[in-house]
């Protein structure tokens, strides 16, 4: 009976740490001022600023309840490599795919899942579009070879 209590004991610990691991928490709201930062504007004025900085365009399209989301916004968005080249390199927009203009961007680019990350040319084009979760270095790579392909 004691070691059924133990057993009972340590797997719901377990099952425990596994959804917390899967299912982090992530505020989309707020940036680490070493990572990316992302524009807060209107999708029209981040199309405008793409062409007058003569810039790609980075969105990232997420859900709330999604893992991987919050795990690319906690641990990659979040990372000084990944924002210094971000920042130097691209209009970066984050929007959730759920809600008012994620949600019109979502079906425009045909979002089948979460994250969707898209490299867009000032036009609102598409460069490159992905989808899951990339730690910091292959971000970064997504992002050199959509520069590659979009100017």
């Amino acid at each position: 009976m004691k070691s059924n209590i133990i057993f009972l004991v340590v797997f719901l610990i377990a099952a425990f740490l596994i959804y917390k691991w899967k299912n982090p928490t992530a505020n989309f709201n707020a940036d680490k001022k070493e990572g990316i930062q992302f524009y807060r504007g209107t999708w029209q004025t981040a199309i405008e600023k793409a062409a007058k900085e003569n810039k790609l365009i980075f969105l990232d399209i997420y859900a709330s309840w999604c893992g991987p989301c919050k795990r690319l916004k906690n641990n990659v968005f979040s990372d000084t490599k990944v924002g210094g080249y971000f920042n130097a390199t691209f209009i970066n927009i984050s929007l959730d795919g759920e809600k008012a203009e994620g949600e019109m961007l979502a079906d425009r680019y045909k979002v089948s899942g979460y994250p969707t990350l898209l490299f867009l040319n000032k036009h609102g084009d598409v460069v490159s579009q992905v989808s899951g979760y990339y730690d910091a270095d292959e971000l970064i790579k997504l992002g050199e070879e959509a520069v590659k392909q979009g100017l």
